[in-house]
């Protein structure tokens, strides 16, 4: 079935709430486990239904913010999320207590019973209120970033479709761009920081009611970190420090010499050559030509899968007017589908997202046999290596994409890969920081990011743009608004996907087995248990940066070599 022939009905609330609770007790008084199963998968059913809805709501407002139909169910799932939280807290009770433990684990696995246990220490029933107006704040956030219309060029563009123009090869086009671009953030300042500032207060009264200090704790328990810690997550930001950061400042220095450049600025970061950087040799036809060519040559089991997302119409990718930013991947259970969503701008960014979003929906088919949702997905931390590691399996087709142009797109890839790590320990230590202190005035909070980027991008020059030096860059991460901790994950992943590129260099075959076995498990596995089912080294363990340099370098110089 094609994904638009899913039908999507908004739920009665009062229906599924009577039958909810009437098969939560059937699941209490089970007087076997057998029959408890039973009851479990019958509430499950009912569960995945809800999720679905959800979904399909949210993907389609998602391709269209304009749209008044599923911008009124959008309001509803705002409204009726927490309703539907409250009614799986009562689940989650259910499993935690129930006396046939043991069976759940062996059944569905000690990182479920884990979750099941995290989601009741992060609910309660006197927080709905709080977490229906967090929902509407983020809802907020998104039609902001999407409703910009800026005009360049004679055209009226949004912020994805003006970003290929912020890397054009000609220096004063992508300032102009860049200008226009930032411009908006400042038009509306006043109003994300209000957004954010009404998010920081409502996050940290959730966790004051939940009985935590402050959010971080919380955060923590949101992501299902069930095996490693703030501590840990310190650690590992002092070694990226001392190891990542002094290798990017050689990376910045070697990018301002070959474009000429006296100094780098924020508008040529993401240039990394002076007759620009590498292009797609097609429009998106030719993408999803080439992608299929691609996913049948890998494996027998990426040819299945990308023959049915095509076939199901299973992706979004084109950005468009009243079009949300960025790009996701998600699940839709009813149906055992995923679903990719971007905003092909015809930069090489478009390859990018086809790789890294195919990662995440790659893992959900071959997990498609896991009926409980919250272990569909891994954790964060976890799905992020699925997505980033396949940006990297798929370098040897390259070529069929970027033809002259391959290996300044691998050089540029992968120099972009390293870079990203100091920026992603940026975002995590502002929002410990934040949340640690959420009484901090807007402009306290825009310092912190500013005195952040000085530390772990010290290169950054940001020239006379006011809006930027000022601390206001994080307006457009949006994880920092409605996935609050959701970014060191791309980090410990990260570090994972370099180890993967480092397997498929010296045995193709071994590596290939390693990452096919993490995405099997889906999400029955904790990230610290699934980094040892794909023969990984721990991101936290001492050493581990360190030894990753020498590979990192030799591919740089590899592919440098090539130009």
């Amino acid at each position: 079935m094609k994904f638009k022939d899913y039908k999507y009905e908004r739920p009665n609330y009062d229906e599924v709430k009577k039958l909810f609770l009437d098969l939560v007790n059937k699941i209490n008084e089970a007087k076997t486990y057998e029959e408890q199963h039973g009851y479990i998968m019958d509430l499950n059913n009912i569960r995945k239904h809800i999720e679905t809805m959800s979904t399909l709501a949210s993907i389609r407002n998602s391709i269209d913010v304009s749209d008044e139909f599923y911008d009124k169910e959008q309001n509803y799932w705002d409204e009726h999320g927490p309703l539907y939280t409250e009614l799986n807290s009562d689940f989650y009770k259910a499993i935690v207590y129930s006396k046939f433990k043991e069976d759940i684990i062996k059944d569905y696995s000690e990182q479920f019973y884990k979750i099941c246990e995290y989601s009741l220490k992060s609910f309660s029933p006197e927080i709905i209120s709080d977490l229906q107006e967090e929902n509407k704040l983020m809802s907020q956030y998104t039609k902001l970033l999407a409703s910009a219309k800026i005009n360049f060029k004679g055209e009226e563009l949004n912020l994805s479709g003006l970003y290929k123009y912020m890397l054009s090869d000609d220096r004063n086009e992508r300032k102009e761009a860049s200008q226009l671009y930032y411009n908006y953030f400042e038009e509306h300042e006043d109003e994300f920081d209000d957004i954010y500032d009404k998010l920081v207060h409502i996050r940290h009264n959730i966790s004051k009611k939940l009985d935590f200090d402050n959010f971080v704790e919380l955060g923590y328990i949101r992501m299902d970190r069930t095996d490693y810690t703030p501590e840990m997550v310190v650690n590992l930001r002092k070694q990226i420090l001392e190891y990542i950061v002094p290798l990017c400042n050689k990376l910045y220095e070697k990018q301002a010499s070959r474009l000429n450049l006296d100094k780098l600025t924020y508008i040529d970061e993401n240039i990394e050559f002076l007759d620009g950087n590498a292009t797609i040799k097609g429009d998106s036809k030719y993408i999803i030509e080439n992608g299929i060519k691609m996913y049948n040559e890998l494996s027998k089991e990426t040819k299945e899968f990308f023959d049915f997302m095509l076939e199901n119409e299973l992706m979004d990718l084109e950005t468009k007017h009243n079009k949300s930013a960025g790009g996701y991947c998600t699940y839709i259970p009813d149906y055992k589908a995923p679903f990719i969503f971007s905003n092909f701008n015809g930069t090489s960014e478009d390859m990018d997202v086809l790789t890294h979003e195919a990662g995440h929906a790659f893992q959900l088919y071959m997990s498609r046999y896991i009926d409980m949702q919250e272990i569909n997905f891994p954790t964060l931390d976890s799905c992020e290596i699925h997505s980033m590691s396949m940006e990297f399996i798929t370098y040897p087709w390259m070529d069929v994409f970027f033809k002259e142009d391959t290996n300044k797109y691998k050089f540029a890839h992968l120099c972009s890969a390293i870079k990203f790590l100091p920026y992603g320990v940026v975002v995590d230590e502002f929002q410990h920081i934040i949340y640690s202190n959420p009484d901090m005035s807007k402009d306290e909070r825009k310092k912190v990011w500013r005195d952040l980027e000085k530390k772990y991008l010290p290169h950054r020059d940001y020239e006379d743009n006011k809006i930027l030096e000022k601390g206001c860059w994080y307006f457009k991460q949006g994880h920092i608004f409605k996935d609050p901790f959701y970014y060191i994950d791309y980090v410990l992943a990260q570090i994972c996907a370099f180890q993967f590129l480092k397997k498929m260099d010296e045995d193709k075959d071994k590596g290939w087995e390693d990452y096919l076995r993490i995405c099997k498990v889906g999400g029955t596995q904790s990230f610290l248990e699934i980094v040892k089912t794909g023969n990984l080294v721990s991101p936290f363990k001492d050493k581990c940066i360190e030894s990753i340099i020498p590979s990192l370098e030799d591919n740089i110089i590899k592919f440098e070599n090539n130009l």
